[in-house]
């Protein structure tokens, strides 16, 4: 992608299926010996042993381990991208708790993957403004949708549609991150309803008294 440092670009663009699969191989064989290591002990060469490569080939496809980071970030984005890009195509329910209740989803959904993971990406690892520039478009355009829906929904009366809709967005990513890495319960479905609640309540507040 433009303006991704050199060092951080991958080396092999697979054209064919066995080099596409080497490829898979070394990102699932990247994600475990993260999880396991985290960011500072996981070496290239434990990456290779994981994959069962040597660790020359895994430098035809990758020059570091960053750029391996790099693309797992990138994949990350992508999945919450379509998981947002899906809610919409199936339609959006009218009521705004159910609406909140998608936007939990989503998030929880862009997160389902190990949370040790999405530490090392996003907390341990260095983040390249390539992508940082592609995590403020994702959350700048589930902004736009969300501030579009509170001006298109008559039950709805927020002075500031934009900032609200940040409000909710940012709730919802910072809070899922932080339960998935904290987990203060084990009970899921209890941290769906606390978050669907709150997020009711920034568009619905309980009336006073």
């Amino acid at each position: 992608m433009p303006g991704t440092p050199k060092r951080l670009r991958p080396r092999k663009s697979p054209r064919q299926k066995r080099s596409a699969q080497t490829r898979e191989q070394i990102l699932e064989a990247a994600a475990r010996v993260f999880v396991e290591h985290g960011h500072a002990a996981g070496t290239t060469n434990r990456i290779a042993e994981a994959a069962g490569l040597s660790i020359g080939s895994l430098y035809q496809y990758f020059p570091n381990k960053d750029a391996i980071l790099l693309e797992l970030a990138r994949r990350h984005v992508d999945h919450g991208r379509r998981l947002a890009e899906a809610a919409v195509r199936r339609g959006l329910p009218a009521a705004w708790d159910e609406r909140a209740t998608v936007l939990v989803d989503v998030a929880l959904g862009a997160h389902d993957g190990d949370p040790r993971l999405h530490q090392v990406l996003f907390e341990e690892s260095p983040r390249p403004p390539a992508l940082l520039a592609e995590l403020r478009a994702l959350q700048d355009s589930l902004v736009g949708l969300v501030a579009g829906l509170l001006r298109e929904d008559g039950t709805v009366r927020v002075p500031d549609p934009d900032l609200t809709a940040w409000f909710l967005v940012a709730a919802a990513e910072s809070l899922t991150h932080r339960y998935l890495a904290d987990r203060p319960t084990a009970d899921t479905e209890a941290f769906r309803r606390e978050l669907t609640g709150l997020l009711t309540r920034l568009v619905h507040p309980a009336p006073a008294g």
